[in-house]
């Protein structure tokens, strides 16, 4: 072969080269940009210390074991309503509320859907009133000091509770006092309150110090006065990363997982964030009802159907109303499909 024939099959190689380089080099940025794009820097989570699959997989670090090249930022509150205030600024992607701010949440059409029921509420929540109080039923409840959180499951609650005794604590001159957990743990050692309708560790610390329970939520369950814990997801970060959102649902279920499988190792790891001892961690799991994936389709609606969560929170609406948190409650179709029910088919 000649020296110029050899050039020109040296040339024609290294353009073929060039191009292969070049495509492949574009693939790799393409698939990049599309990962940066399906992947935020930073996932903020409005979480609050109850004993729930999201607090368990904060302890184990699951979130952080899926993504370990996002920023996992945990970020605590006391309430519901705190949660609802933080996602109407923006400030979190995920939150934890219990279903009464989920309910006045979605009232005020604040920008989240609802993409899990983490549990059922039963004796993790409680009235727990003073031994000192004389107080043994509801009824003897007349011109008591009862602090609880406004717009709470808690609050929720204790006016389902007081409803189906027929107590009008206006009229019995009941004194329902609006406080955060650890403002009702301070007024309970200064003698300030009579008693609490509170939800654990508070309730489990009252009760340590001379207290004792007079009705709890498992009971009203059977009354018909439901109360449950979600996840909302902000809109804004649902609709740029829903396989995060899908991501998160699995950590959460593996969490729920390991804590029937290994229910004392996932107690001593919940402990630590409960601030109790272990063995009064795993009493407080047990006092919720736990649910994973395959057990959310009942709540959230199945082929066009409404589903039990959406009636919750309907009904806790209407009961909200009436307790002027809201002005009005929307209907059972709006309340429907705030819910991820997609997710679950």
């Amino acid at each position: 072969m000649s020296f110029q024939k050899k050039s020109k099959c040296l040339l024609i190689i290294l353009f073929s080269f060039l191009i292969l380089f070049t495509a492949a080099c574009s693939d790799q940025a393409t698939s990049s940009a599309s990962q940066s794009k399906s992947a935020p820097k930073e996932i903020r989570l409005g979480y609050q210390v109850s004993p729930s699959a999201e607090l368990l997989a904060k302890a184990s670090g699951l979130l952080e074991k899926k993504y370990p090249d996002i920023k996992i930022n945990w970020i605590q509150f006391d309430s519901g309503r705190d949660v609802n205030t933080a996602i109407a600024s923006g400030s979190i992607d995920f939150g934890l509320v219990g279903t009464p701010p989920a309910a006045i949440g979605i009232a005020k059409g604040l920008p989240y859907k609802v993409f899990y029921v983490h549990d059922v509420i039963g004796d993790s929540e409680a009235l727990v009133v003073k031994k000192s109080s004389g107080i043994k039923t509801l009824k003897d409840l007349k011109g008591k000091k009862i602090a609880t959180t406004f717009t709470s499951t808690s609050h929720f609650s204790l006016l389902g509770a007081l409803k189906k005794e027929g107590i009008n604590p206006e009229k019995e001159k009941i004194t329902i006092l609006d406080m955060q957990p650890p403002d009702i743990y301070a007024a309970w050692k200064r003698n300030d309150i009579d008693g609490a309708y509170i939800w654990q560790p508070t309730q489990d610390k009252l009760i340590r110090e001379g207290g004792n329970v007079i009705v709890t939520s498992g009971d009203l369950v059977k009354k018909g006065v439901v109360t449950a814990e979600v996840g909302i997801v902000h809109k804004d970060f649902l609709k740029k990363y829903p396989d995060i959102v899908k991501g998160y649902i699995s950590v959460l279920n593996e969490a729920v997982g390991d804590y029937r499988t290994k229910p004392e190792q996932s107690a001593q790891l919940l402990s630590k964030e409960l601030g109790i001892s272990p063995a009064e961690s795993l009493k407080t799991m047990r006092q919720m009802i736990w649910l994973d994936g395959s057990q959310q389709k009942k709540y959230f609606g199945e082929s066009g159907q409404t589903g039990e969560l959406a009636k919750v929170l309907k009904d806790t609406g209407d009961f909200m109303v009436t307790q002027k948190a809201i002005p009005s409650s929307p209907d059972l179709k709006t309340f429907q499909q705030a819910l991820l029910s997609d997710l679950y088919k």
